[in-house]
């Protein structure tokens, strides 16, 4: 199992997002518990090639979710993680099959993430309120979240799992 964590850039992880504190809290429990069972922790930065790229304040990992000096981050230019950015080719080099995912945004990215992966032959895990997303036109970003998370993915396209159960899943891998 690797933890993906996508897209927390500076830029776009804000107190507009659905339940902030929790997202924030529980990314950085993610990334803890895996850090110290010697999980890998992957990151994605998305680079838009406007607004959010590589030399844009902004545009790097947020501060408390910062990547350590050994862990990789590979920079997509679309939604889905796994198209040329180097990820799939990486995770199948490895014979990875697992895919525990936290992130933003919930109908964008990680969606996508979500459905890529089902498709590549990936086993998506989602952990609960590891992802957001703010409010759009249609949908309160609460109810993309509940849309996404508890009607979408479940069942489907990935296993939507608790916050502590995902926690002890990291801690098994020790």
């Amino acid at each position: 199992m690797i933890l993906l964590i996508v897209d927390t850039q500076k830029m776009i992880v804000t107190e507009d997002l659905y339940k902030y504190s929790t997202f924030v809290h529980n990314v950085k429990e993610l990334i803890h518990m895996a850090r110290k069972n010697s999980v890998e922790v992957i990151y994605i930065r998305h680079d838009d090639g406007f607004e959010l790229t590589k030399g844009v304040e902004g545009f790097d990992i947020y501060e408390e979710f910062a990547p350590a000096e050994q862990e990789k981050i590979f920079d997509k230019h679309v939604n889905s993680v796994f198209k040329e950015s180097g990820l799939l080719e990486y995770l199948r080099a490895k014979k990875e099959n697992t895919v525990m995912l936290a992130g933003l945004q919930t109908d964008y990215c990680i969606d996508a993430t979500v459905k890529c992966g089902f498709e590549h032959g990936f086993k998506m895990v989602i952990p609960e309120l590891c992802n957001t997303t703010v409010d759009n036109e249609f949908l309160s970003g609460e109810k993309t979240y509940q849309y996404y998370n508890e009607k979408m993915w479940k069942g489907r396209y990935a296993e939507c799992i608790s916050f502590e159960k995902a926690l002890e899943r990291l801690g098994d891998r020790a």
